[in-house]
């Protein structure tokens, strides 16, 4: 299993993000992007469907601000995915809890998001590829809640995934 983290201030955070998923980018590629707006910390992913959606990725995107994946959806919405995207491969987006000395990384790894495993819920894995963000600290008694967590935090790492997925794309599409 191969991962590479990158602090979202790092220079070439999108860059080294972008050549580590490039392999990823073909004609089946998914991009599932997990979370809530009604959280703060839990926004990451619906923000980065979001913006990816708004620069004209040439890829599928699901999950948005308007329309995100979720606990409470996503074993629906999986199954949504499959049958449209029958040879689908997945890269999963979503928000995670770490070392507060972590925060501010994004790791990308080449295995699946476990979601809800940070608050103890048991969901399905997502995507073949993976990106998550460090937006808080594990050792935080109110996960996802906390009112320490800066809206600016989260889009500047989701523009830096957005950035990073484009590039890759760009990256894998030139002749």
């Amino acid at each position: 299993m191969n991962k590479i983290k990158v602090n979202y201030k790092s220079t070439l955070a999108y860059y080294e993000i972008a050549y580590f998923l490039k392999d990823y980018m073909n004609k089946n590629l998914v991009i599932v992007c997990i979370g809530t707006d009604k959280c703060i910390g839990d926004c990451l992913g619906p923000l980065v469907g979001t913006m990816l959606k708004e620069r004209f990725i040439p890829l599928p995107v699901y999950g948005t601000i308007s329309s995100p994946i979720h606990a409470l959806n996503l074993d629906k919405k999986l199954n949504e995915i499959y049958l449209n995207h029958p040879n689908a491969c997945i890269i999963g987006i979503d928000a995670c809890l770490g070392d507060s000395n972590s925060i501010g990384e994004i790791h990308t790894r080449d295995y699946p998001i476990h979601p809800g495993k940070g608050v103890g819920k048991t969901l399905p894995d997502v995507g073949d590829a993976s990106i998550i963000g460090i937006v808080d600290s594990s050792e935080n008694a109110e996960i996802f809640t906390s009112r320490s967590i800066r809206l600016s935090l989260i889009m500047d790492m989701a523009k830096v995934i957005v950035d990073a997925l484009l590039h890759s794309y760009y990256l894998s599409h030139q002749k």
